[in-house]
């Protein structure tokens, strides 16, 4: 197979690493990190000012209908800077679910404003108890005259402490675990009744967690046909699986660099300890495994728009799993390689590490994914 990019593959790629480059230094990322917002208002408006953020809507909403792996090619870039801003979870994500289920007024009201980054979206689907499971919801919707009350809990909703507008799932029907029942509204987080809790998480990055006491939502929220909405929450995140891995991809291979370029120029008995033959083939583990993850990563990007089946849920947990442990062993071994500097706040990989660590725990874990690939098999 011919894996070269295409020549507007290729000018996309070098916008956003450009970008990134130019803009994102480990500095001024610091800097954003300590913000109220928790990233750069102006380096997210450059994302929509560039087109970045409308990759993967319809020319109709703003965007050029980009593929999985015009979507892995951003995400990496944006990895490999470490950059805060909720791509993954505005666009991809919560973009998507609106270009699926949002009725033609919905998009044509929201898409274009979350194609060009004047809004920001989240999305809230899990809760404390469950597990990654999309279908175990303890959050109730309630139909009332002229819409819906809302009561639950949401837990560790990326970006929602800064985010317009909020896709919640809440159960409409059914028992606590039920496939059916299953729905999805458009929260304004400005709306009566709703409260977050901001939090730093592991990495640095912000995330909340979503309280909502009788919070009362319009039937125009509604996003899909109700309690049907469960198969479209497993697609989307399936495609943001894909983005994240390419966003992981970006973030293992400018942790590499830094173990090399740190093993060329630390000096041990009088000479540099990349010359000592075990911290080479330590090196070469960790290459190894970084380019297994790209052929996953590329794999997955090639399977992220492909119509739902189950060959497409085992090649996206394969890719899931096997990056999760790359990713974690190049950090594990970067750290004992750097010695200690590597875990100090002030250097990069530092973060690389936390990063990678944090991209293994979202939208399930390894052992979560290798139970969906074993299952999906014995089903085949």
């Amino acid at each position: 197979m011919d894996f070269k990019l295409t020549e507007e593959q290729q000018m996309l790629q070098d916008t956003a690493a450009r970008l990134v480059r130019d803009t994102y230094s480990f500095e001024q990322r610091e800097t954003f990190l300590r913000s109220p917002l928790g990233f750069s208002a102006d380096a997210w408006q450059q994302l929509g000012a560039l087109g970045l953020t409308a990759a993967p809507f319809a020319e109709a909403y703003g965007g050029f209908a980009g593929s999985g792996v015009d979507i892995l090619l951003i995400a990496k870039e944006l990895g490999r800077g470490l950059c805060l801003e909720p791509f993954l979870h505005s666009v991809v994500f919560g973009g998507g679910l609106l270009a699926q289920l949002g009725s033609a007024a919905q998009r044509e009201a929201l898409l274009p404003r979350v194609a060009d980054a004047s809004l920001q979206l989240a999305v809230a689907l899990e809760e404390p108890q469950s597990h990654y499971q999309l279908h175990d919801l303890r959050t109730r919707a309630q139909k009332v005259d002229g819409g819906w009350r809302l009561n639950g809990h949401k837990a560790a909703v990326f970006g929602g402490h800064s985010a317009g507008l909020i896709l919640v799932s809440a159960r409409t029907g059914g028992a606590e675990r039920d496939a059916a029942g299953v729905s999805l509204f458009l929260l304004d987080p400005q709306s009566t009744g709703v409260r977050r809790r901001e939090y730093p998480t592991t990495d640095g990055r912000k995330a909340c967690d979503l309280y909502l006491e009788d919070v009362f939502v319009a039937n125009t929220t509604l996003l899909g046909g109700e309690g049907k909405v469960l198969p479209a929450l497993y697609y989307q995140q399936g495609r943001a699986i894909a983005a994240q891995c390419g966003e992981a991809l970006g973030s293992m291979e400018a942790a590499c660099q830094l173990t090399l370029d740190y093993l060329k120029v630390r000096q041990q008995f009088g000479q540099p300890i990349g010359k000592f033959q075990a911290l080479q083939h330590r090196m070469v583990d960790m290459r190894i495994e970084l380019e297994q993850a790209t052929s996953m990563a590329l794999l997955a990007a090639c399977v992220a728009d492909e119509a739902d089946s189950d060959d497409r849920s085992r090649t996206l947990a394969a890719a899931k799993y096997i990056i999760s442990r790359a990713g974690r062993f190049i950090a594990d071994q970067g750290i004992q390689l750097h010695g200690g500097i590597g875990l100090t706040w002030e250097y990069a990989f530092s973060h690389h590490a936390k990063h990678l660590l944090m991209i293994a725990r979202q939208f399930g874990d390894d052992d979560y994914h290798l139970q969906a690939y074993s299952t999906l098999m014995q089903d085949a």
